[in-house]
């Protein structure tokens, strides 16, 4: 386990980055280019969900519906078909509804301020770091499940059973993603969740963190 002091992070995140710079996925929301609808449907769409599994529809899904205005005058049972691959589609769907049809009376403008923002339905925590990170440029962490296992195997364990509200976890994870390439660290940090620090059977043998990981020197 590592310290949480400067020098430990600074190794993390370039141990992360370089690993990225081979191993990173790729998917079409990673494109330079996205519209800002674009983006938070990706986002929207990757709570709780396999991106691999998101990857498989989200491109259609975005020309079918490609902006808030097209999502908003939808049926709802058309937006379901889509998300059946991903669980409670037809609750998802209509919370896809709702929030196109908020960002139609908001003109498709994002407040900046956070607590308008995350006022907004649909759009709690997770989604305001995403906007915040890709499309204002802010060093926010996209923290769940699978960033908090990898953070807390490096540096040590969070005390409350919510990541959202964990200030351990919650400042550690801002401090770690604070980089001029903060967008791929997280993405980093998410693919490596997601291949190597895996919720069940790590591949502890292939790992570049094993010698401090906390989890891997319990076993």
């Amino acid at each position: 386990m590592s310290v949480v002091n400067e020098k430990n992070i600074i190794n993390f995140q370039k141990s992360i980055l370089n690993w990225y710079e081979t191993y990173g996925r790729r998917f079409p929301w990673r494109n330079k280019r996205l519209t800002q609808y674009q983006i938070i449907i990706a986002e929207t769409l990757l709570q709780r969900t396999k991106a691999e599994t998101v990857s498989k529809f989200y491109s259609q899904f975005t020309k079918d519906f490609p902006n808030w205005t097209s999502l908003a005058q939808a049926d709802t049972t058309a937006i379901e078909l889509y998300l059946k691959p991903i669980g409670l589609y037809r609750q998802r769907a209509m919370r896809l509804h709702n929030l196109a049809v908020e960002m139609v009376k908001r003109k498709g403008k994002l407040p900046k301020e956070r607590a308008e923002l995350e006022s907004i339905p649909f759009i709690g925590q997770y989604i305001a770091n995403a906007v915040e990170l890709i499309i204002y440029k802010q060093p926010s962490p996209l923290i769940d499940v699978n960033m908090s296992r990898l953070l807390e195997h490096y540096f040590g364990i969070r005390k409350m059973a919510d990541i959202r509200y964990d200030p351990y976890l919650q400042k550690l994870s801002y401090k770690v993603v604070n980089h001029k390439k903060s967008k791929e660290i997280n993405w980093a940090i998410l693919d490596f969740a997601a291949l190597i620090c895996l919720r069940r059977n790590p591949k502890c043998n292939i790992c570049i963190f094993s010698r401090k990981c906390n989890y891997f020197n319990d076993v």
